[in-house]
């Protein structure tokens, strides 16, 4: 359904994105954040379910600043591998990738109203997007690795956000979870049950009825915000 373009960060750094096109006039946008294993078949394959809802959908290739063309799949060494080109882009200076989360935001405000949703440490980045890039309108982070962090709870999102997570999720604590609720009333979270990726039909935590309930959520969330 989609193609890749290529977008330009603020820096001048040029990346790839994927965009997937609804069929006939926009609603508005989502950005889609890849997990840690590239703009994958899974990853373009969210973007066009909601090019299917409607939405002109762009998922930005934010790996690219420090190795191109990753699509990685979801085996122990592409596990490995992804942790490793993680680490790269957090080490990056300041602002690192949002910028290019930027970019991605700012094409696709030509539809209109955007959102951002993003999992896995995509939805870590969906969560610093929230409260630090401009033109957003909405953030949807699912189970974002390190989201829940003392740091991480300290930022101040200037967007609704809507957070889903897993009971099971041996990245992320409840009590954690429970911190962020504490600090954060106003964000929408929901907990469900299964694994970290249970959103991802290629992994085998995928959890079909956590997923499908987590996406009705994020529609409906996104009609709220994106209206």
């Amino acid at each position: 359904m989609g193609q890749f373009i290529d977008l330009t960060a603020t820096d001048g750094f040029t990346f790839p994105a994927y965009v997937a096109e609804p069929s006939g006039q926009p609603k508005g946008a989502v950005v889609v954040v890849q997990e840690i294993f590239g703009v994958n078949s899974h990853i373009r394959a969210v973007a066009d379910g909601y090019a299917a809802e409607g939405y002109l959908a762009v998922a930005p290739a934010t790996f690219q600043r420090v190795k191109p063309g990753v699509e990685l799949g979801y085996t122990e060494d592409d596990v490995k591998a992804g942790a490793a080109l993680k680490a790269a882009v957090e080490a990056l200076p300041a602002p690192g990738v949002q910028q290019d989360l930027q970019a991605a935001v700012d094409y696709a405000s030509k539809a209109g109203k955007v959102g951002i949703v993003g999992y896995c440490w995509g939805g870590l980045l969906a969560w610093r997007a929230a409260a630090g890039l401009s033109g957003l309108s909405a953030a949807v982070p699912y189970y974002g690795g390190g989201s829940t962090t003392p740091a991480e709870i300290a930022r101040q999102p200037k967007v609704p956000v809507l957070a889903h997570y897993a009971k099971e999720d041996q990245h992320i604590s409840l009590e954690s979870v429970e911190a962020l609720k504490k600090a954060h009333p106003g964000v929408e979270v929901h907990v469900y049950d299964g694994h970290h990726g249970f959103n991802c039909d290629q992994r085998g935590a995928y959890n079909a009825e956590a997923a499908k309930l987590a996406k009705a959520r994020t529609l409906a969330f996104f009609a709220k915000h994106l209206a």
